[in-house]
């Protein structure tokens, strides 16, 4: 069976030319072939976990009249069964971290997860945009997150407008398809199908199925103050749980350097979620993030320096089902979320180059991180009980010259534990003291 369903993606791909098919004058087909290889190494006699899988997705462009598309996109990751991931670490208990979330993670058996994760209909006009219906969106607090086999995706409707340097966004959504997993869930559903760590009590968290919330609200502007200022405002309201409000002003110092700020204010809105303490997703009144970058853009390459400081005052808390965090501190494969008098200062060099003359050029990322955490003791500061760590990065893209439509791209992670971590296994295991690899293949068409 799993043959069939690899089939059903490879050989799509190989009857499609090097562009998009035009399958009519009104119609247009594209996709994307990936394929996944994960690694992770814990430290000592605790578990290593591998994963392969293959899939991508095929969508339909068809424009129906004028200023109105129609689109629909299947979305599949199929496990190549490298490793039984069912099958937990003998020390703590626990299934992998990274490697289940290329697959449905609450049935891991399921080798072959297909979603129709796009149907919509969009009406276009010179400045604005309106669409309804099963889509992808790229917001700094719920985005796709390309590092899995399918991303996020939400249903709902969303609205565009944009005229010169001024961009207004407005969405209302009733539905989230996490990552990787293969069905559309209910805004409230949607939180705790991820791992849900303690409550501020140091219990286990219990608000998986007992979240209400019913919709939530997107709006955005983005405008320039000046011709060297420019300042982006999202603000997420999430029907009986929170409200997040993010500004990030930018300012241009010259050609090569650039500063920017963020600022991330969170309160509880109705409930938090639930009108029982605990299982209560959002269990504090208000959370606060501030953070600071400069870039410098040289012929050597762009490097920055980013701070962000999470205060005591509550979590920030972004449910891991709805994409990544965008903040300036991100680095792949960890989050700041689920912790409260937080420090976090990432240096980034970001660089390009040719390797063998017209067949290859590289981009490389290297990143390196210090997250100073709360005692891994405080559930009301740390979460997920996540410990002091030093967290490096070398992101590694391929663009093969000759092979266009090919985009490899290799991540190699290590997370060192830092400072006085108590001696217990669940504190290290798939968190620090790890080394982390991803080989993916993308073969955009």
């Amino acid at each position: 069976m799993r043959l069939v369903y690899i089939l059903f993606i490879i050989l799509p791909l190989f009857s499609v030319a090097q562009d998009s098919v035009d399958v009519n004058k009104k119609g247009t087909l594209s996709g994307q072939w990936r394929t996944y290889g994960m690694m992770t190494s814990n430290k000592d006699g605790l578990k290593d976990f591998n994963a392969l899988a293959t899939g991508g997705k095929l969508k339909y462009q068809y424009t129906l009249l004028e200023n109105l598309e129609i689109g629909a996109a299947v979305y599949n990751s199929t496990n190549l069964g490298l490793q039984d991931l069912t099958v937990p670490d003998s020390t703590t208990g626990r299934l992998s971290r990274y490697e289940e979330g290329l697959f449905d993670r609450l049935d891991l058996e399921n080798d072959a997860v297909f979603l129709l994760g796009e149907l919509y209909a969009k009406y276009q006009l010179a400045q604005h945009s309106f669409t309804l219906g099963r889509m992808k969106i790229n917001t700094p607090l719920l985005n796709p997150q390309d590092g899995r086999m399918i991303p996020t995706l939400v249903q709902g409707f969303w609205y565009n407008y944009k005229r010169q340097k001024t961009v207004l966004q407005l969405g209302i959504l009733n539905e989230i398809a996490p990552r990787s997993m293969g069905k559309f869930y209910g805004i409230g559903e949607s939180i705790g199908t991820y791992p849900v760590g303690r409550n501020i009590y140091g219990n286990a968290s219990h608000y998986a199925n007992n979240t209400k919330s019913d919709y939530i609200i997107m709006a955005n502007v983005d405008f320039e103050v000046t011709e060297n200022l420019n300042v982006k405002i999202w603000n997420q309201y999430v029907e009986n749980i929170f409200n997040s409000f993010y500004v990030k002003p930018s300012l241009r110092i010259s050609e090569s350097v650039q500063l920017e700020g963020e600022w991330l204010h969170q309160n509880k809105l109705g409930e938090g979620g639930s009108s029982v303490d605990s299982l209560r997703y959002f269990n504090q009144n208000t959370a606060d993030v501030l953070g600071l970058k400069i870039a410098y853009k040289s012929k050597v390459g762009l490097m920055t320096l980013a701070y962000d400081r999470i205060l005591p005052n509550g979590q920030f808390l972004s449910p891991r089902e709805w994409g990544r965090e965008d903040l300036f501190s991100f680095q792949k494969r960890e989050r700041s979320e689920g912790t409260a008098d937080n420090h976090a200062l990432v240096l980034n060099y970001k660089n390009e180059f040719n390797v063998l003359k017209e067949n290859l050029d590289l981009t490389t990322i290297l990143s390196i991180g210090k997250h100073w955490k709360p005692e891994v003791t405080d559930a009301s500061l740390n979460k997920y009980a996540m410990p002091d760590y030093t967290h490096i990065n070398l992101d590694i893209f391929f663009k093969i010259k000759k092979l266009k439509r090919l985009k490899p791209e290799l991540l190699l992670t290590s997370k060192l534990g830092n400072g006085d971590i108590p001696d217990n296994p669940n504190i290290y295991f798939n968190k620090v003291d790890l080394f982390h690899v991803d080989l993916i293949l993308n073969y955009n068409f």
